[in-house]
Parts: structure tokens; sequence; C-alpha cells
């Protein structure tokens, strides 16, 4: 497992974010607070404080670099 921190403060980047991390197999998860959310929920990821950075969580060993690479724009 892979944890990262990244910031979704617009609608847009929470759109291209779920359609960037859905071309994967593996499971991501937001950790905001108390809260873990599916990552690739856009209701789930509506529900978080987006104001501030969020913890990502990639549940995956396999491809970690090509799925980074994919987050590069949302990182912190």
């Amino acid at each position: 497992m892979k944890t990262v921190s990244i910031c979704l403060n617009s609608i847009d980047k929470v759109k291209s974010f779920v359609n960037d991390i859905s071309k994967f197999d593996s499971d991501f998860d937001l950790v905001s607070g108390r809260y873990v959310i599916d990552a690739k929920s856009i209701m789930g990821i509506f529900s978080l404080d987006l104001s501030k950075p969020i913890v990502l969580n990639i549940h995956s060993d396999e491809g970690i670099d090509d799925i980074l690479a994919i987050l590069n724009p949302y990182l912190v």
C-alpha cells in the first residue's frame, strides 16, 4: 500500500481524478479525518471537506509508478 496527499479543490479536478483512477483495477481510499471513502465514488468525494488536502491510500504494489504518474497533477 502507498499513501500520498492530494488536493481536489474544484469540481473539474474531482471529475478528472475519478476518470483517471477508474482506469486501474486497484482499490483506492480517500481518508479525511475519521471518514474513509472509495476514491472511485464521485458522490463519496463530494461528501468530504475538499478545501484541505486529502490522504489517498493506494492498495496496490504492482504498477505503482504508472498510478503515481497519472496522479501527478493532484499530488500536494
